[in-house]
């Protein structure tokens, strides 16, 4: 089974987080490339895990991915990425 899925990186102090928005799984690392690897990994393990346990399908789908083929998984896409700014009171 093949799905795809967005990576955020940012650095955090000395280290860098990758994030799967969609999964909702992060990972870090000392360099962008280590956090990318680590995050691969944790996702894989996560989608093993609900596999296992029977829930893939409905977790994916609650994730809004969508079947895109026999064997394919489609994130949902993504319509605007931003940063915004709130001034706290």
């Amino acid at each position: 089974m093949e799905i795809n899925f967005t990576t955020q990186t940012w650095k955090e102090g000395k280290m860098y987080v990758s994030y799967c928005p969609e999964l909702d799984v992060s990972s870090c690392g000392k360099t962008v490339e280590e956090a990318k690897w680590n995050l691969l990994e944790a996702v894989e393990g996560f989608l093993e895990e609900t596999k296992k346990m029977g829930t893939l399908k409905e977790i994916l789908r609650e994730s809004g991915f969508v079947r895109g083929g026999q064997k394919k998984w489609r994130a949902p896409e993504w319509v605007s990425l931003e940063r915004e700014k709130v001034l706290i009171p």
